[in-house]
């Protein structure tokens, strides 16, 4: 079995890959107080819940956006399930050629999500991740990564609007019926949400004007389901994509 860690702004999200499936996946919230140790008993605990023994991880790999964190992940990884993790990074393959100025610069997650698209849905596609960052990627026919943008993120955007504004509530991330709001709350949830879904729109459809071909829209992070339900633009929603690319990218590098 083999075990896969996806390190973020806000959760960590592990997964669990058998002969190609993924048998099950847990999140936890980040918190830097938390020791090796405590990572190491919930996950391990979670996974008696569901009847898998520790012992049956015989390799793992991680990604990560959060340097923080790397160093408690991966001694977690080694004192609990007795293996060296693979660290998503430079030197590592991917089967995709990076097309950025600096390539170091590119983040870990948006490599993973990318090379998992790839794999699944074909070339000429837009990845999105609407985490606590907005992240939209290009990947050519060819598996190529482009490029792409990065943008706010839904709850963070709505947070900061209320920081700044100290007069303005906190409000519930929905959808409100309509645009023209009667409220502070629902004048709020006009401009935050329509704002946002307007954004990713806007957004995709200049990048596929500069992909220059018909291309797939898949979104994946917990708040694709608003954008999707509300627009259009998204072919695929696929909550899994960042744990299948770390497995594939696994099956690539323990092969050589």
């Amino acid at each position: 079995m083999i075990l896969t860690v996806d390190i973020g702004n806000t959760n960590l999200k592990f997964g669990l890959f058998e002969k190609d499936k993924l048998v099950q996946s847990y999140r936890l919230s980040v918190s830097t107080s938390r020791t090796a140790d405590e990572y190491g008993f919930y996950l391990t605990g979670l996974m008696r819940l569901n009847d898998i023994d520790p012992k049956s991880v015989t390799g793992a790999i991680y990604s990560s956006v959060n340097p923080n964190l790397n160093y408690t992940i991966g001694h977690m990884i080694e004192y609990f399930f007795g293996v060296k993790p693979l660290v998503v990074g430079t030197g590592i393959r991917t089967g995709l050629n990076i097309k950025y100025d600096n390539p170091k610069e590119v983040g870990a997650d948006r490599i993973v999500d990318c090379v998992a698209a790839y794999y699944t849905y074909g070339g000429n596609c837009i990845v999105i991740d609407c985490g606590t960052a907005t992240t939209f990627n290009v990947i050519s026919s060819s598996g190529e990564f482009l490029g792409g943008a990065i943008s706010f993120g839904l709850k963070s955007g709505a947070d900061s609007l209320t920081k700044v504004a100290t007069k303005l509530p906190g409000v519930e991330l929905s959808v409100p019926q309509k645009a023209i709001g009667k409220t502070t709350i629902t004048n709020m949830q006009s401009g935050i949400m329509f704002g946002y879904i307007g954004m990713v729109e806007y957004i995709i459809q200049k990048l596929k004007i500069e992909l220059g071909a018909p291309s797939k829209v898949i979104a994946t992070g917990g708040l694709s389901e608003i954008v999707a339900q509300n627009s259009n633009v998204i072919d695929y929603i696929d909550r899994t994509l960042t744990l299948r690319g770390l497995y594939l990218i696994y099956q690539q590098n323990s092969r050589n």
